[in-house]
């Protein structure tokens, strides 16, 4: 009885493209063609996984504490994967800890010339950090701060260093701040807090503890005291309506916490997904 021919390995992809436009190359650079193809499906792979699956992320803050450690060295931050997957079937309720991008700082990129910002000599490179009495949080916050200034006004802007800057009176239609010959940059990184409320909910912290829509949040989830007597604050301390297709963010910890109280709500396009998997540091290693 004939043994069996052992199949033979199918050449690989790009070589047999190769050999269909009439080139046949060497030994050495079909290996190096081959490898080259790995790499690309190995970049490839990771991309989309990266894009619709799973990010890893760090925490450099405490403001989750004791939920996720945070540091600043990053040797003892929490470090773990992100399901991207989850929320594509279902959306984010009350008490998920959820993943999502938010404004980093808001940078002066350019000014233009002739412009008013251009004679209130406004530096370029610098981080914006109030427009009037707003802080710049958010564009959405820079455009109500500009809207709330009555035509023929001065406009105010303060940067990151201190500094004062007076752009003069407001003119007629300004929306924004680049109807001042200011052009921002501005940066975004993934951010992790706990949902409190959801679209179409009123809420508020009273006491230390949170009322949506009347109703006290109780639950292990909710065990912790949320503080309201920062001057600062602006959502939530009075009772605030959350508007359809955002969500009301509060950090576990919320006495070191930049969140919803200060920039107000996270969109449903800027959810990135929930955390899944613990991987660093070794001793915390487990399922979120």
């Amino acid at each position: 009885m004939s043994r069996r021919r052992k199949k033979e390995k199918k050449p690989a992809l790009i070589l047999r493209l190769v050999w269909h436009y009439g080139w046949h190359p060497g030994r050495v650079m079909r290996e190096v063609l081959e490898w080259a193809e790995v790499i690309v499906v190995a970049v490839g792979l990771a991309v989309l996984i990266m894009t619709f699956i799973t990010v890893r992320m760090h925490v450099p803050t405490d403001s989750m504490y004791p939920t996720i450690n945070g540091d600043q060295s990053l040797l003892k931050a929490d470090s773990f994967f992100v399901d991207r997957i989850t929320y594509y079937f279902r959306d984010p309720k009350p008490g998920d800890i959820v993943v999502f991008r938010h404004t980093w700082y808001i940078r002066i990129q350019s000014v233009e010339d002739g412009s008013a910002a251009e004679a209130a000599a406004v530096p370029t490179g610098v981080d914006l950090a109030y427009v009037n009495a707003e802080e710049a949080y958010t564009a959405e916050a820079i455009e109500r701060a500009i809207a709330d200034v009555p035509v023929g006004t001065n406009l105010m802007i303060w940067t990151a260093d201190g500094q004062r800057y007076d752009l003069g009176p407001k003119p007629e239609g300004a929306v924004s701040l680049e109807d001042f010959g200011i052009q921002l940059k501005i940066k975004t990184k993934m951010w992790v807090k706990r949902l409190i409320a959801v679209g179409g909910q009123t809420v508020q912290i009273v006491g230390g503890d949170v009322y949506v829509d009347g109703e006290k949040l109780e639950g292990e989830l909710f065990d912790r005291y949320y503080y309201s007597n920062d001057d600062r604050f602006q959502y939530g301390i009075e009772p605030t309506l959350v508007p359809e297709g955002c969500f009301f963010m509060l950090g576990d910890n919320s006495g070191n916490s930049l969140d919803s109280r200060y920039w107000g709500f996270v969109a449903r396009k800027d959810i990135v997904g929930v955390p899944y998997l613990r991987v660093w540091p070794l001793s915390r290693i487990s399922l979120m």
